[in-house]
């Protein structure tokens, strides 16, 4: 009996150490072949397995670099794209956060957005040349097929008093929002009012968007709008708005797509040169011998 139980000793504390045997290491962070197993035992070659653990130090190094440069997500972020999650899966927030694997949902949600927000970062002041798109995307016979406008908005989404329900909050802004909209239309500035009360980060810029493509019932109502013509309020994603169409351009949806592809492409490669550069800068070592 004693000896049976020997063996079962043996074997369980050989199985959690080959479980925790370190098979790489990033910048002095280990990487055990636990934390893989799932997709090392889905494996079918031992190059498969290096790849795996190349993408594994990759995002690993991503990570690191996101949290240096303190660019992990908020607490908002996080829970926005958690209730994606429950939302798409026919779930509440409360009945997600109740898996046993919660935990390791949330943090794979932390390290994906802070990737995600490390190659906007590394991006964001890319240019290419109106050479190298016009050399990509030729511009001859394409049929301007596609609508776009431009227009000033002021967006409210609080009212200094606070103690009110949602509908009470609601009716005092559209009340000052049409009293705004009453002097505009009197000759009072937009922009000026746009900048001076407008709760979106553009009332710096008078409220003015980049080019809006125009498609649904708001964009196509604002698109109907006469020169220095207020909108009726209407509701957006930061709170209830009023605008003025700016300005409109018809544009080839074939040519724009196409440069959105160039640009998206450029930005591809140039991140994935960045992220070559940040691996040969880092500290790595792949124990091939343990991936058997």
């Amino acid at each position: 009996m004693k000896k049976i139980l020997v063996l079962l000793l043996f074997i369980c504390s050989s199985s959690v150490f080959s479980e925790n045997t370190i098979i790489a290491i990033a910048n002095n962070n280990a990487i055990t072949l636990n934390s893989l197993i799932i997709h090392l035992d889905k494996a079918s070659s031992k190059q498969e397995k290096i790849k795996i653990i190349n993408n594994h130090i990759d995002n690993k190094l991503q990570i690191q670099k996101a949290t240096e440069l303190k660019l992990t997500p908020t607490k908002r972020d996080i829970e926005n794209i958690l209730n994606n999650i429950a939302q798409s899966n026919n779930l509440s927030l409360k009945e997600l956060m109740g898996f046993e694997n919660f935990s390791s949902i949330e943090k794979k949600v932390l390290e994906n957005l802070s990737i995600l927000n490390l190659q906007r970062f590394i991006t964001k002041e890319l240019k290419i040349s109106e050479e190298q798109i016009l050399t990509l995307c030729p511009d001859k016979k394409v049929i301007k097929d596609e609508k776009q406008i431009k227009i000033a908005q002021i967006i409210i989404s609080e009212i200094d008093n606070q103690n009110i329900d949602l509908a009470k909050k609601n009716l005092l802004i559209k009340d000052f929002l049409s009293k705004l909209a009453g002097h505009i239309e009197k000759g009072a500035s937009f922009e000026a009012f746009a900048k001076l009360h407008s709760q979106h980060p553009s009332y710096y810029n008078g409220g003015i968007t980049d080019w809006l493509r125009v498609e649904g019932p708001t964009l196509k109502m604002l698109d109907s709008l006469g020169i220095k013509e207020v909108s009726e309020i209407y509701m957006t994603d930061f709170g209830l708005a009023i605008a003025t169409k700016v300005d409109e351009r018809f544009i080839s949806s074939k040519l724009k797509e196409c440069k959105e592809r160039a640009i998206y492409e450029h930005a591809e490669m140039y991140y994935s040169d960045w992220l070559t550069n940040l691996r040969e800068e880092a500290n790595i070592e792949i124990y091939y011998d343990k991936l058997l």
